[in-house]
């Protein structure tokens, strides 16, 4: 299980990067700031979603090695990350 947890924490950053280059691509394409702009935008909610579904991930592998209070201040920083690229 742990290996198939692994691949799709892997899986999600490769899917990631993918999105980052296709945006790269496309900004490249329409060759125009505000376009640009609005697909940086795009990407602004994209990666700390990734961010947070990668993590979730790894807290699922970590279950029951992890205390409670570790996984609290995983989460406080995860929304902390959030909050700040509002």
């Amino acid at each position: 299980m742990e290996t198939r947890l692994v691949a799709g924490m892997a899986l999600l950053r490769i899917l990631a990067g993918g999105i980052e280059i296709g945006a790269a691509l496309l900004m490249l394409h329409y060759r125009r700031v505000d376009a640009a702009l609005r697909i940086n935008a795009v990407l602004g909610m994209i990666g700390p979603t990734i961010l947070l579904l990668v993590s979730s991930l790894g807290l699922v592998a970590l279950a029951g090695q992890v205390d409670w209070d570790r996984y609290i201040i995983v989460l406080f920083g995860v929304l902390l990350i959030f909050l700040g690229v509002r």
